[in-house]
């Protein structure tokens, strides 16, 4: 999944990629079953969308934090 390139990636960045180290969400993803993963991933999307207001400075990366769950919610369902 790529951010629109105009955005820098604050979301998912570099130090998130590590070469030949497990990704934290792919732990937690191989700690659940397929459904618990799902719902992980709808609830990290509420906790975003719920704070996102909250937050005068940056409440704006909230949301693409919630679009990234959403995102990867979708691709969980379909493939």
């Amino acid at each position: 999944m790529k951010l629109p390139n105009e955005i820098k990636d604050n979301i998912n960045p570099d130090h998130y990629k590590s070469e030949g180290e497990i990704q934290c969400i792919d732990a937690i993803k191989a700690s659940m079953t397929h459904d618990q993963f799902k719902a992980h991933l709808k609830a990290c999307c509420i906790k975003y969308l719920w704070r996102y207001e909250k937050k005068h400075d940056n409440g704006i990366e909230d949301l693409r934090k919630a679009w990234w769950y959403l995102q990867r919610l979708i691709d969980e369902n379909i493939y």
